[in-house]
């Protein structure tokens, strides 16, 4: 059935909220001094810029910790390299709250071939340097040489995807849960605003931190494991295969000191390790959820074994559904990390209490006139929902934010609306976003609550559209109308990411999109060509993309508008061949797309195509040591040469591509033709000139806008003049196909 949780505003407020509301939450203490307060409740520490702004997570938590009466200070972007900072505040008289920012402190810090970058969106002008690598870690463990005694609670993206074992992509290794290497008393994941609050009030009434350990959406360490419940180890929930012959991997094995029985006489009161035998479930067996907690294998087991760890990641995303997920239980030495369920969403009444706080919604004035890029991008958007149900393997928004929609009211929006309007600085009439995670998942949710609650689904849209779900873009529409009637407004422009399988399935919504709020360019995301990529991905196939892109083009010659569809990509992702990136090269080529915004896949913790690139197996599938192996492009110049076909018009690009194009066994690609994908080397190339009567062969016109380069008509399609017959281009193709076979398998056995 749906669980349902106590309305997040119903709490009797702390008595502090005599205090009223700051305008913005201190910083210093001089600001603590012209507030009239003595110390902070609740002190929040983070990798982030402040500014006061419901899309920054530090200020959303302080300003719902303030509405139910607490002193909440902030220490934004702190010198790690001491304690000075941390101690400005002093000490709180509840907690502090940790978070290394909105976004991981190591993807901000590396891309993808692990570069350091120049520059922090989330700091003043743009600086580097201004958070630590691991940031929750560093941050904790100074807080911990001031203050051993005070409650410590971690969260935010960093956290939240670090609460188990998890592939490390930094150090190529699996790390322990960060709860644990933190020394924090309890870690929360996702949308944290439930269990702030309710820790918050439970620990000013006076429980001690360590009896708070059954908050959803938190984990904590627990030393004895609580009474009454049953435990399931994870294979009777996901079968990984027969394992039996391997040492038991639920078992914490201590190094032997001495010979069993002497230990059994020097110390006969030690509790003996608990021994979980696999065997798959047979038949039906019922058990109450709320007592039962799932046993995944240990941090020593999953840390030397990547098929378990595979099988780990794929029973923790089967148990992220709030309505049916049990806790989770992981061993680390003697110690038990205790995962409790996923947090209740919060209902669209409670979204709008939330977003409709006292946020001043600019940057805190220490700054000065220094830019903050993230602030300046979003200063003029509206975040109109929560969560993702699309379930794409390399994303970890699911795995933070859940796969339930939470959506705001249209009146909310609207409200939002007229305060930017009112109230932000430079706002000339141009709404720059209304989206999320995505722009078209606004009130789109399970039609049957009994089917939601008892889903376990990865996805709600891959391979196909559930059924179930509601796919009436109209509250949409509704809103995007009423929006650009709002006085003072121009424009609304739509800069969230479009689900596209979604959208052809109401072309009203299509239409609506299209003839009023796509600028010229609109932003998809195929991801890929390849059907055997796209299926790791759990995207859909380019027969998708094509009928949106139909779609697309009829609405805009209906509205007399010349606009382009700017398709997405990624090259090195688990499961993708160079044959696969080269059939997307040669795609692209075709549709005379020049993109120069690609990326290469990126190993997030938690993501489940992180499982697949540690483990070589596929997650989404039952898995096991007998398991197909997939083809991982892990080396760092098979991952460039792979971003590089997505990117075939770069001339820096050619020789690199060249080359690759000889390894594969398909020099038939590199020429002049209009169907060849990089031109011959200039030392061999004849040069070509026109013949009498004829134009000489050129490339189609290309239009350049905003740093994207993108061809002049997205529709048309190259000449066929030059291109030669099918039966040649398979003569050309299958020449070396028996020598570009044994190289495949050759690179997939490595």
């Amino acid at each position: 059935m749906i669980k349902t949780a106590p309305n997040l505003f119903s709490y009797t407020p702390y008595w502090a909220e005599c205090f009223g509301t700051a305008s913005f939450l201190p910083t210093t203490r001089q600001e603590m001094d012209q507030l009239g307060w003595d110390s902070c409740d609740i002190i929040i520490v983070s990798g982030d810029a402040y500014v006061d702004h419901p899309s920054f997570g530090m200020a959303v938590i302080g300003r719902v910790l303030e509405a139910q009466g607490f002193r909440v200070g902030i220490i934004a972007q702190p010198d790690w390299r001491s304690t000075d900072d941390f101690n400005e505040l002093g000490k709180p008289n509840l907690f502090f709250g940790v978070t290394a920012g909105n976004m991981d402190s190591m993807i901000n810090r590396y891309t993808a071939d692990l570069r350091v970058r120049h520059d922090d969106a989330y700091t003043p002008d743009g600086a580097e340097g201004k958070r630590p690598d691991r940031a929750v870690l560093v941050y904790s463990q100074r807080i911990r040489e001031l203050y051993k005694d005070v409650p410590l609670i971690i969260g935010g993206i960093e956290a939240s995807l670090r609460r188990i074992a998890q592939y490390d992509y930094w150090s190529n290794k699996v790390r322990r849960s960060v709860l644990v290497d933190s020394g924090a008393d309890i870690l929360l994941f996702g949308n944290a605003e439930r269990a702030i609050v309710d820790i918050a009030h439970r620990l000013a009434q006076g429980e001690r931190i360590d009896q708070v350990q059954d908050i959803r959406g938190t984990a904590v360490i627990r030393e004895h494991l609580p009474d009454g419940f049953t435990e399931i180890d994870s294979t009777r929930v996901d079968w990984p295969g027969n394992i039996d012959k391997f040492q038991n991997p639920y078992e914490y094995i201590k190094e032997p000191t001495q010979c069993a029985s002497d230990k059994a006489k020097t110390d006969p009161d030690e509790v003996q390790p608990l021994r979980i035998i696999p065997e798959p479930l047979k038949g039906k067996q019922r058990l109450n959820k709320e007592q039962t907690y799932i046993r995944l294998p240990s941090f020593e087991r999953v840390s030397k074994d990547p098929v378990l760890y595979a099988h780990a990641s794929r029973v923790l995303h089967l148990e992220s559904n709030p309505h049916n997920a049990q806790a989770l239980v992981q061993t680390d030495g003697k110690r038990e990390i205790w995962i409790n369920p996923p947090p209740i969403p919060l209902e669209t009444s409670e979204m709008d209490a939330v977003f409709g706080l006292s946020y001043q919604r600019i940057p805190h004035p220490k700054y000065g006139d220094k830019k903050i890029p993230a602030y300046d991008m979003i200063r003029f958007s509206v975040n109109i929902m929560r969560g993702c149900f699309g379930g794409c393997t390399f994303c970890s928004i699911t795995e933070h934010e859940g796969r339930i929609i939470q959506s705001r009211s249209q009146e909310s929006v609207l409200n939002e609306i007229e305060e930017i309007r009112d109230k932000v600085p430079g706002f000339t009439g141009t709404i720059s976003d209304l989206g999320g995670p995505t722009s078209n998942m606004y009130h789109l949710n399970c039609n049957d609550d009994e089917i939601q609650a008892s889903c376990r689904k990865l996805s709600c849209v891959y391979p196909v559209i559930c059924k179930n779900l509601k796919t009436d873009h109209s509250e949409t529409t509704q809103l995007y109308r009423k929006a650009r009637k709002i006085e003072g407004v121009k424009t609304v422009a739509i800069a969230s990411g479009l689900r596209y399988d979604l959208a052809v399935e109401d072309p009203e919504y299509v239409k609506e999109l299209v003839t009023h709020h796509v600028g010229g360019y609109l932003k998809i995301a195929p991801e890929h060509s390849e059907a055997g990529t796209l299926s790791k991905m759990m995207k859909p196939g380019m027969g998708t993309y094509d009928n949106f892109k139909r779609m697309f083009e009829k609405y805009s010659k209906e509205a007399g508008k010349k606009q382009y569809l700017i398709p997405y990509f990624i090259a090195a992702h688990p499961g993708c061949e160079d044959e696969d990136m080269l059939n997307l090269g040669l795609w692209l080529k075709e549709h005379k797309f020049r993109v120069d915004q690609v990326q290469t896949f990126y190993p997030s913790p938690m993501a489940l195509a992180t499982a697949m690139y540690h483990s070589g197996r596929n997650p989404l599938k039952k898995v096991n040591y007998k398991s197909e192996k997939l083809y991982i492009p892990r080396e760092l110049e098979q991952r460039r040469t792979q971003k590089a076909l997505l990117r075939y018009h770069d001339p820096d690009n050619w020789p690199r591509l060249r080359q690759q194009l000889r390894d594969m066994g398909r020099t038939d690609l590199i020429g002049d033709a209009a169907w060849q994908l990089v031109p011959a080397e200039e030392e061999v190339k004849k040069p070509r000139y026109a013949a009498k009567g004829q134009a000489a062969a050129s490339q189609s016109p290309v239009k350049k806008s905003g740093g994207r380069s993108q061809s002049a008509s997205a529709g048309d399609k190259p000449s066929l003049a030059n291109r030669p017959t099918a039966l040649a281009r398979k003569k050309a193709a299958s020449k070396n196909a028996k020598k570009s076979k044994a190289k495949s398998v050759k690179k997939a056995q490595r």
